[in-house]
């Protein structure tokens, strides 16, 4: 088993937190309280847990309970875990590109005062341009389906809203009797996607301010006034908007392995930090414009920042309440993915996803066990003793 991390945010949140909410007192939303008073308990005695017997190993366990708070990085390994293993049955037997749009960096910081509106734009867009260059017959003409997951910051904390397209190779004919696949290697065309972007993008921001749903504040105050709105659109009309694809997936697993380091991922793993003293939070980060090597990968860095500083830009990424990080479109759309799915399969002709065989179902009592298994030889644990948020913990019985 892996050992607990040298240092964790709930380490920073606890040792920094309370003099900094006290500093920010009336700066901080509701939502980001929130979370800095759920990763700070999570997996402590203020949740409550479970004493644990491993009977293999006559050694008595404390397991606590996690706060399941979804910018927590100790609880997102095991909601990734659940996720994957519900879309296994949706992988098809065709080639997988990664595509990813990324805001220009005014409209970045006007994304900040109103996520929920241009997340969900950025969302929606996105998904709009991929299924519109696809369903021109000069590209694909097919209909697709794509799974887009957003992330808003970069390597090193700052504020940086783009998401990421899992896309198949490929769609139905509009007639749904054909499965259309692109060609090896080539998904779409990314300067064509990057204008439709901006166009649609920026016609679809100029309809959230006529309808009065944008809020400015603070450096953008100014921007609340029509002409001056107007005026702001116009080199954002003009400028290179980043949309770019990376090379296909080596297969199905490929995909469920950058899944898995994608969906649930947060802004930052316990596992980049280093070091925690008077010069503050250091933590490494990826410098993308600084490339080294023949095959120019990218450099790997370390950063110093106050604790203050690195709690802000933590914080920075709070989604609004209700906002889905991961959302399907197409033929993946949740309402018609198992039926539209049952269709391209039936088109290449391979089978569905089998279920496992009687002959492969674990009957032992192992499944209710899953749930907590040694640390040291794997075997499960059973339950000695339930206690709740603040309860202080017995003594476990002898045996």
């Amino acid at each position: 088993m892996k050992g607990r991390p040298a240092l964790e945010v709930a380490d920073i949140f606890r040792e920094h937190g309370p003099a900094w909410r006290q500093a920010q007192r009336g700066h901080l939303s509701l939502a980001q309280l929130k979370v800095m008073s759920a990763i700070e308990q999570c997996r402590s005695a203020a949740l409550g847990g479970h004493v644990l017997r491993c009977e293999a190993c006559s050694i008595d366990q404390v397991a606590y309970n996690s706060c399941r708070n979804r910018h927590c990085p100790k609880c997102q390994s095991t909601a990734a875990k659940r996720w994957l293993d519900a879309r296994q049955a949706d992988l098809l037997p065709v080639e997988y590109f990664h595509v990813v749009f990324t805001l220009p960096a005014p409209i970045a910081d006007l994304a900040y005062q109103n996520k929920a509106e241009l997340y969900g734009l950025l969302f929606d867009v996105a998904a709009e341009v991929l299924q519109t260059i696809a369903a021109d017959p000069k590209h694909l003409g097919a209909r697709i389906g794509t799974t887009l997951v957003l992330h808003t910051w970069g390597s090193a904390l700052t504020h940086h809203p783009h998401v990421h397209g899992i896309v198949p190779g490929g769609g139905l004919s509009a007639d749904g009797k054909t499965w259309v696949a692109c060609r090896p290697g080539f998904f779409l065309p990314v300067r064509v996607l990057s204008r439709l972007m901006r166009r649609r993008f920026l016609e679809e921001l100029q309809r959230l301010f006529d309808s009065g749903k944008l809020r400015f504040f603070g450096e953008q105050a100014a921007l609340a006034d029509a002409q001056a709105f107007k005026a702001w659109l116009v080199p954002l009309r003009q400028c290179e908007w980043v949309v770019y694809a990376k090379r296909p997936f080596a297969g199905p697993a490929a995909v469920l392995a950058y899944l898995s380091r994608y969906t649930h991922r947060v802004a930052i793993s316990n596992s980049r930090l280093l070091t925690m003293d008077e010069r503050g939070v250091t933590f490494r980060w990826k410098d993308y414009r600084a490339k080294t090597g023949a095959k120019g990968k990218t450099r790997h860095k370390s950063m110093t920042l106050a604790p203050e500083e690195f709690m802000r830009r933590f914080l920075l990424h709070v989604l609004p309440s209700g906002l889905h990080r991961i959302r399907h479109y197409g033929l993946l759309a949740n309402g018609s993915r198992r039926a539209n799915l049952a269709l391209v399969r039936e088109l290449l002709q391979v089978p569905p996803p089998g279920q496992p065989s009687a002959a492969h179902r674990d009957d032992a009592p192992r499944a209710p066990g899953a749930t907590f298994v040694c640390w040291h030889c794997g075997r499960p644990l059973s339950i000695l003793q339930t206690f709740t948020r603040g309860q202080t913990i017995r003594a476990p019985p002898q045996p």
